[in-house]
């Protein structure tokens, strides 16, 4: 099973508009690209999940994944 590189920037940048607007969507963008290089992994590390143990992560991201199961079935079709 394949996810659609397209389809995930288009629903991410979709996500980001919906969230922080056109121009905080932007300026999300320009920080990423003015950091190179950018280490997502240690960024996400020291920043997104930092509160949270491995399996209060595990929990969250499987509620989730039953939450919004239709959104991951639309993102793994060809």
């Amino acid at each position: 099973m394949m996810l659609n590189r397209n389809l995930i920037m288009s629903e991410g940048m979709k996500a980001l508009r919906n969230t922080l607007g056109t121009v905080g969507a932007e300026m999300f963008v320009f920080t990423l690209k003015a950091e190179e290089p950018f280490n997502y992994t240690e960024w996400r590390r020291d920043n997104l999940f930092e509160d949270m143990s491995p399996d209060e992560l595990l929990d969250a991201s499987a509620k989730y994944a039953k939450t919004n199961h239709p959104m991951f079935t639309k993102l793994t079709q060809p």
